[in-house]
């Protein structure tokens, strides 16, 4: 008689499970993105770099704490702007030595290799928006090592929903695009370290 009572038990518990499974807060849904002003969550931005060694191996780097803000509206995303802050000098690698490398002076008073040991923060700042679907091409001017260039990035809308824990509207996008860090002049090594930077990013805007 035990098994038609633990299928009973079963039965009665199984909503409990059901209502426990915890839902994802951000959805590729338009519909919730509201229109207005965002500020970047430095706590879930990044931007990745990456570049190739002695043509053996592709090495990666992150650059965190993104500041920045978005101003959007679903319904002109053409009219749509975003202004990011890169701390340059919070890079970090895998290998201490290398972010070392990145940051130290030059010997003897030359030019750095990389960055130097107090490198300005970079600036994104978009001068135009091409929307295609949930796809986007931004267009805007990079400022790195004090030496701004045109740069457009090939953007993807990722989610939008409400942080469960901030309780704030959010909206995330990804991006891609190349730069030549010789434009920026930051040539150190170049061709054996390439000089074709490929940038990954992933920023969450949080509703102000």
């Amino acid at each position: 008689m035990r098994y038609p009572l633990i299928l009973v038990a079963l039965a009665a518990t199984a909503p409990l499970f059901a209502q426990s499974t915890p839902q994802i807060p951000g959805q590729v849904d338009a519909t919730r993105v509201v229109a207005g002003s965002y500020a970047a969550d430095p706590a879930h931005s990044l931007i990745a770099w990456e570049v190739n060694h002695f043509g053996f191996s592709d090495y990666i780097g992150l650059f965190g704490d993104v500041t920045g803000t978005l101003t959007i509206d679903p319904a002109n995303l053409s009219a749509a702007s975003v202004d990011v802050t890169i701390p340059v000098a919070k890079v970090t690698t895998a290998s201490a030595g290398l972010t070392d490398h990145l940051l130290r002076a030059g010997k003897d008073g030359a030019k750095p290799d990389f960055f130097g040991p107090e490198p300005g923060d970079a600036r994104f700042v978009s001068t135009s928006v091409t929307p295609a679907g949930n796809s986007a091409k931004i267009a805007g001017n990079l400022t790195l090592n004090g030496i701004t260039k045109p740069v457009t990035l090939d953007a993807e809308f990722t989610g939008a929903g409400t942080n469960p824990f901030s309780e704030k509207g959010t909206v995330g996008f990804s991006a891609t695009t190349m730069i030549k860090r010789s434009d920026f002049g930051v040539d150190g090594f170049i061709p054996l370290v390439s000089d074709e930077v490929d940038l990954e990013i992933h920023v969450a805007f949080e509703k102000n």
